[in-house]
């Protein structure tokens, strides 16, 4: 048997309560939630909300994340831009996914979820053919009337309100002017003044002291329900547990039974290992790239015996499935030519998921002096400070988070001593909280160290 069928096998067996789930038809209260991630960003972004999801009944299959090929915008949406893609490219992978969707589960409609740019691609795919195929649309931080909206500014790109794509999406529909397509239920989750793609000022565009014509309103649309989460951040708006019940509640009328996220005692993990191009990060396969998993100790970072798997990425891009449990913090090493070793550790994962996507990343020009170089990052959130108590290697607060709007994913430091050794970050946001212990790589030899929260 090849590794290939091996490993299509295993996973068969891994998930054969899901296929077993398939043979009954879900009650009609649990229709497939696709979720539609944003810009540069890939389906593990979605993983908490979709154990929060599972949590509360969701059948597993009935949940789908999408990892749009391209995920960067191009500075100008109707010139081709090699490594990144249009709007309309967007909206035609969501619809031939919808459509595949459909026919999988026999469902007449889908319910749409997206994060930021996720959100155009939806507003396109139900405003240009397919409102028949969706029951609800639910929009978190999608910048509807821009991240500025000047036409003299950056006039082509998909994020200018003054541009002809957002011009065409919030032309008025129905007897009422709406912005929203009739005919499926909206819901717009935005901040009150803590999303750094709604601010007056242009500074989180790289044009500070120039009015982006945008307010936090920017993401609500008319015809929608629009709801203001106080505090959250661009990306929390879709991921915090707040967005999730909202989320719930707009789908099923209820409130969820619980937030929380409920822990398997058979935790079985997979994802993919990814590139990134000149242009920026892909979610295309990066073949040959190879993968070591190691459990290690939650106190020192220490590896805890030999590797819970070792494998190479074949063209399906696949790196597991991986066996464990959900008290096991663990290290996942990515390696591949012109990559860095890239060190990532992770707490340990309450859930199975399919989405533990890896995407390695290379040692930076400016660092390649370092002893060693260690990166705390939030994929789901934004550090804000005072909001947010971020603690890093001891340093109080994490270095290279400003005060005010939350608009940093990572902190990182340079260490001049590259002796091994714990690093630890520690997070706290209100009610979450979450602490990582990794170990320091010297930089000299091409490793590089980071350090993924959860939460």
């Amino acid at each position: 048997m090849t590794r290939t069928l091996l490993r299509r096998a295993l996973l068969a067996l891994a998930f054969v309560g899901l296929l077993a789930s398939c043979a009954t038809p879900p009650p009609p209260s649990h229709p497939p939630i696709i979720f539609v991630h944003g810009n540069g960003d890939s389906a593990a972004l979605w993983t908490t909300t979709l154990w929060r999801f599972e949590s509360n009944g969701w059948p597993r299959d009935r949940l789908v994340a999408l990892n749009m090929p391209y995920p960067l915008a191009r500075d100008d949406d109707g010139k081709a831009q090699e490594g990144r893609s249009s709007a309309d490219e967007q909206m035609r992978t969501l619809g031939a996914d919808v459509e595949r969707i459909r026919q999988h589960t026999g469902a007449s409609k889908v319910v749409l979820v997206g994060s930021s740019r996720g959100g155009n691609a939806i507003r396109a795919y139900i405003q240009f053919g397919g409102a028949s195929y969706v029951s609800h649309a639910i929009l978190g931080g999608t910048p509807n009337h821009g991240v500025w909206s000047n036409p003299t500014f950056r006039p082509g790109s998909e994020f200018n309100g003054a541009g002809p794509f957002l011009t065409a999406l919030n032309a008025p529909k129905g007897r009422n002017g709406d912005e929203v397509t009739p005919g499926v239920s909206w819901m717009t989750l935005r901040s009150d003044n803590n999303d750094k793609f709604a601010q007056p000022d242009g500074a989180w565009i790289g044009a500070r002291g120039t009015p982006t014509n945008v307010t936090a309103d920017g993401p609500a649309l008319k015809g929608a329900k629009n709801v203001v989460l106080p505090a959250r951040d661009h990306r929390e708006v879709s991921f915090h547990p707040e967005a999730f019940e909202y989320t719930y509640r707009f789908i099923t009328g209820r409130d969820p039974v619980t937030t929380a996220i409920t822990p398997e005692p058979r935790v079985i993990l997979d994802g993919l290992v990814t590139s990134t191009g000149p242009a920026g990060p892909t979610n295309l396969p990066l073949v040959g790239a190879t993968v070591e998993v190691y459990a290690v100790d939650a106190r020192t970072g220490a590896r805890r015996g030999d590797a819970l798997l070792r494998t190479s990425i074949l063209a399906d891009g696949r790196w597991g499935p991986l066996t464990t449990d959900s008290q096991t913090p663990l290290e996942f090493v990515v390696s591949a030519p012109g990559y860095a070793i890239h060190h990532v550790y992770r707490s340990p994962f309450p859930r199975s998921s399919a989405t533990v996507h890896l995407r390695p990343e290379r040692l930076a020009a400016a660092d390649r002096g370092a002893a060693a170089v260690v990166t705390l990052v939030r994929p789901r959130g934004y550090f804000g400070l005072p909001r947010d108590r971020i603690v890093f290697d001891g340093r109080d607060p994490a270095p290279g988070i400003p005060q005010g709007v939350a608009g940093v994913a990572s902190s990182r430091i340079v260490l001049s001593d590259a002796t091994s050794r714990p690093v630890v970050g520690e997070f706290q946001s209100g009610a979450i909280a979450e602490r990582i212990v990794g170990r320091v790589w010297p930089a000299a030899d091409n490793h590089l160290t980071t350090l993924e929260l959860h939460h």
